[in-house]
């Protein structure tokens, strides 16, 4: 278990939700992800540009077979150090909220 640690990368709401919907997928299409925040491609994109440049996901392009043209899918995965982060920012905001589990000494 990660020792609890504010971050301010993670914290901001639309960042901490993509980092909660990703933490128990391996990864998820871009267009799930949008659809499920309710927000637009530009603003999916500025968040996950600044989440990859911390290094806490990675994004990968693929083509789909079920698609005839060459557009691709792109996929969203949290990193190791991604799942760290918001595992570490979940139990400092826990602490903050007087609910954190009691850690064992």
């Amino acid at each position: 278990m990660p020792e609890p640690r504010f971050d301010e990368v993670v914290h901001p709401p639309t960042r901490l939700r993509i980092c909660g919907l990703l933490r128990p997928l391996e990864e998820m299409d871009f267009a799930v992800l949008r659809d499920t925040l309710g927000i637009s491609d530009a603003t999916l994109s500025k968040q996950l540009k600044i989440l990859a440049e911390a290094g806490y996901v990675r994004l990968a392009k693929t083509t789909s077979p079920a698609r005839r043209d060459a557009r691709r899918i792109t996929w969203v995965a949290l990193t190791p150090a991604g799942r760290n982060s918001f595992d570490a920012h979940v139990l400092a905001l826990q602490e903050i909220a007087g609910t954190a589990p009691v850690r064992p000494d």
